[in-house]
């Protein structure tokens, strides 16, 4: 269950200096044959882009790819040409010591914003990352590992796959997230991995579908980054018939990656910075979908929503009045709201339900929030969290 799950990859994790506490802070995953493959990949849509998402976009132009080197701990973004060229540093030290052209590398950072990379440490730790690269689930958990920065685990996810000709492919995946997640394009860093054989067309359509209800529909704290990147390397070691777009081939790889992509955004959901809920909020009978979307993200990024959540408090009052500014069109005296199933709001008023039974649902982990608009067919869900303390003491000083 790693980024190295499926055949003819590998990956490593080292500390090189980046991180002053020395724990991990820099990795590789790799085509095992050293060789450019299919690759495709979705960027933050943050105008502030860090340099390694300028570089990578730029170096994903012809839709191949044969490695990844990410660091953590230093974010390279708001560093100027200066970032850039670091980064293009990184990719080259990466190609050199695999044998391939530097646009065959993309890279990847997260951590600090505004603070130039510390090169030296990078300069020295790129070729020993390369030379560490294995197989297997240890080359993957040390990759997995050495991405993090406030994340408390690791996060990996795996799907396989039957295609039409009896194959079976595989997708493997890894990320880093616990906050500045908002929905908008990727929401962390990801890299995912699979043994398709598949155009890249293909691929790209199946990784901007896998990202839409997945990361796309994780919301921490309403921050997008401008680091995040979702990138995935198909390697065609299945030996399957070339997967095209439209194909019965094609949804079952998008549906594979999917639900990767939705493992790996649980995963981070679950690990928020000092969340005690992972919450969803499903809006059913929406005028249309993207009115259920837009519903859906104004209660999930309401701090008074996300406070009452961390108190157990079940206030429908907040959900309805985010619902009420979210532009969706229904009429608030037909609204019905449920927590954990138990029914809080039929018509937009009050109803009597069983408090001690709503007191106990609200004390545990998981909540989930459903919204009935009666307006037509529409529906979207959205994972998010509760707001804390804990949160607040994370981020009130440069993290």
């Amino acid at each position: 269950m790693s980024v190295t799950a499926a055949k003819g990859f590998e990956a490593a994790g080292i500390a090189c200096g980046i991180k002053p506490s020395g724990a991990p802070d820099l990795a590789v995953v790799a085509v095992a044959t050293h060789e450019p493959v299919t690759a495709a990949g979705v960027f933050t849509s943050n105008l502030a882009r860090a340099a390694p998402v300028q570089i990578s976009r730029r170096h994903l132009e012809n839709g191949r790819a044969a490695a990844v080197v990410l660091s953590s701990g230093n974010a390279n973004a708001a560093t100027g040409e200066q970032g850039r060229l670091d980064a293009l540093i990184m990719c080259a030290l990466a190609a050199e010591s695999l044998g391939v052209a530097t646009d065959d590398v993309l890279v990847c950072s997260t951590g600090l914003i505004g603070i130039p990379m510390p090169m030296a440490p990078v300069e020295a730790g790129v070729p020993k990352a390369v030379a560490a690269l294995e197989g297997g689930a240890t080359g993957g958990q040390a990759a997995a590992n050495a991405i993090l920065t406030t994340d408390t685990v690791r996060k990996e996810g795996l799907a396989t796959a039957t295609l039409a000709d009896g194959s079976t492919i595989t997708v493997g995946g890894m990320a880093k997230g616990a906050a500045m997640l908002a929905p908008a394009m990727a929401t962390m860093l990801a890299v995912l991995t699979t043994d398709a054989a598949v155009e890249a067309a293909a691929l790209q359509q199946s990784l901007s579908m896998g990202v839409t209800n997945t990361f796309n529909a994780l919301l921490v704290d309403g921050c997008t980054s401008t680091n995040d990147t979702v990138l995935v390397l198909a390697n065609g070691a299945a030996e399957n018939a070339t997967i095209s777009v439209g194909s019965a081939d094609h949804d079952a790889l998008t549906t594979a990656i999917t639900s990767v992509c939705d493992q790996l955004a649980e995963a981070m959901a679950m690990d928020a910075e000092g969340a005690t809920k992972l919450a969803t909020i499903t809006v059913t009978g929406a005028a249309s979908d993207d009115d259920a979307h837009r519903a859906a993200r104004k209660v999930a990024g309401s701090q008074l929503v996300q406070c009452s959540l961390y108190g157990c408090d079940p206030y429908w009052g907040r959900v309805l009045s985010e619902l009420g500014t979210s532009s969706a069109q229904f009429d608030p005296e037909q609204v019905e709201i449920s927590y954990n199933g138990i029914t809080v709001c039929r018509d937009g008023v009050a109803v009597s339900r069983d408090e001690s039974a709503l007191a106990a649902s609200m004390a545990g982990r998981n909540i989930d929030i459903v919204c009935d608009l009666r307006a037509g067919s529409g529906e979207a869900t959205m994972r998010f969290t509760d707001l804390t303390h804990a949160y607040i003491d994370e981020n009130t000083g440069t993290s």
